[in-house]
């Protein structure tokens, strides 16, 4: 397997780093090398939330990296704060219902249960397409998915986090989705069995977001 150095950005409230602990979890218990670390301001919602994940079989070396193999951006704002960590080959993943199509300078090299995510986060967006966006910028693979119009219109509007994460585990291939429902489960197994629904949410959005990625995905 590929390594992978994973930057996911947001607004504080959006699921990020839920999604990046999830992920970091599943590679561990898959018998991956992965590291998950967190940053975000003193304010956890109305902030920027980064989050650093590094998957690989081998060593790793630094807990944090320059440039990116793939960013996730959840907002514009946490995107123009990803721009940094964008080198030539990086592979952009975002949230079409949330952002614009984006414009990326060649210059620029550079589970969270669903109560408590902030309302605040969604945009007043209507309407999506069924497969996501996918076009080149440069020499990156950029991939639109309208994870929040879909987790309005078809699950629940606070799992659209976990479509993303299902897309990331589509585009890197490093865990599986069965993997990721087993660290979901570890994570959350008390509210799971308080509210059934939470479960089948989230796993349905898992599954939602990993088909909206057409794979094998040649990076």
């Amino acid at each position: 397997m590929r390594s992978w150095k994973i930057i996911v950005s947001g607004e504080g409230g959006q699921g990020v780093q839920a999604l990046a602990e999830t992920l970091g979890r599943a590679a561990f218990q898959s018998g991956l090398n992965a590291l998950y670390i967190p940053n975000f301001g003193i304010e956890q919602r109305g902030g920027v939330s980064l989050a650093f994940v590094q998957l690989s079989s081998g060593p790793i070396g630094a807990p944090k990296f320059r440039r990116a193999d793939l960013v996730v951006a959840l907002s514009p704002r946490s995107l123009r704060r990803s721009e940094q960590y964008f080198a030539p080959g990086t592979v952009l993943l975002y949230d079409s219902s949330l952002i614009e199509a984006p414009e990326i300078s060649d210059q620029v090299v550079g589970q969270q249960s669903y109560e408590t995510i902030a309302p605040e986060s969604f945009a007043e967006r209507t309407g999506y397409r069924e497969r996501q966006d996918e076009a080149e910028i440069g020499s990156r693979r950029v991939i639109a998915i309208p994870a929040s119009d879909l987790a309005r219109q078809r699950l629940h509007p606070r799992v659209f986090n976990m479509i993303i994460l299902g897309a990331v585990v589509s585009i890197t291939g490093a865990v599986t989705l069965e993997q990721v429902k087993a660290a979901l489960e570890e994570k959350l197994s008390h509210r799971f069995a308080h509210d059934p629904r939470l479960r089948e949410h989230n796993h349905a959005a898992l599954e939602l977001g990993a088909a909206a990625v057409q794979v094998p995905l040649q990076i």
